[in-house]
């Protein structure tokens, strides 16, 4: 999906979670809810809000945010992709050492292989799906004084739901109710794999990516050695 398609995607999410009371970013009344272009840019305006400072999230709490915002995605009809085109990326991007030049070939079939072990294994236990966030990491959360809301709609897809709670801390994912255990440590085990490959890219703009692909790779072999 390309920029202006990603933002069309997620601009269209937006306007249809608006009317389920589901826990995001709303888009700017102020405006026309629509992607706008201008000089090569792809823009999308949204309602701001007023931070809440000096306190952290507490795991309950993050928990149950996540559990509305999922209980809003299962009454939105979106044709999203499945959360195994989002892996195809990642294996096309470790299988491109023109785009990962400075991954060696070991790190290379350690991730390869990975991406498509796990994947299979999660496929194969034919969990029930639904649409997903994508990215629901704090990175993507906002603290604010009207609550929690999640932002970054653009990587949503469609999966289980142990996909999403794989990208939240393990405090926040022990409180989400119904959580299939098993199912979950795949899943942790395929987003690690793939945040690990996207380090790689050569034209990560990921501040700190250089480091933190390293760091990946070892915490890639503790999981797997477990």
């Amino acid at each position: 999906m390309d920029r202006r398609g990603g933002a069309e995607f997620e601009v269209e999410l937006a306007r249809r979670l608006a009317e389920t009371d589901s826990p995001v970013a709303s888009l700017d009344p102020r405006s026309e809810p629509r992607v706008y272009v201008r000089d090569g840019f792809v823009t999308t305006l949204w309602t701001y809000y007023e931070p809440v400072s000096n306190r952290d999230v507490g795991p309950v709490e993050y928990a149950q945010a996540l559990e509305r915002l999922h209980a809003g995605l299962r009454q939105v009809e979106s044709t999203a992709p499945h959360f195994t085109d989002r892996v195809a990326e990642a294996q096309a991007l470790v299988g491109d050492s023109a785009r990962t030049p400075e991954l060696e070939d070991a790190d290379r079939e350690l991730l390869s292989s990975t991406l498509q072990r796990v994947t299979s294994a999660i496929v194969r236990r034919n969990a029930p799906e639904q649409l997903l966030h994508g990215e629901p990491h704090p990175g993507n959360l906002l603290d604010t004084t009207e609550g929690l809301l999640f932002t970054d709609l653009e990587t949503c897809c469609r999966g289980p739901v142990e996909f999403d709670v794989a990208h939240v801390p393990e405090e926040v994912s022990a409180r989400y109710p119904d959580i299939d255990q098993g199912l979950l440590r795949e899943c942790r085990t395929l987003m690690l794999a793939m945040i690990t490959s996207w380090r790689w890219d050569r034209d990560d703009q990921l501040p700190n990516g250089g480091q933190m692909r390293t760091q990946f790779l070892i915490r890639l072999r503790a999981a797997l050695a477990r």
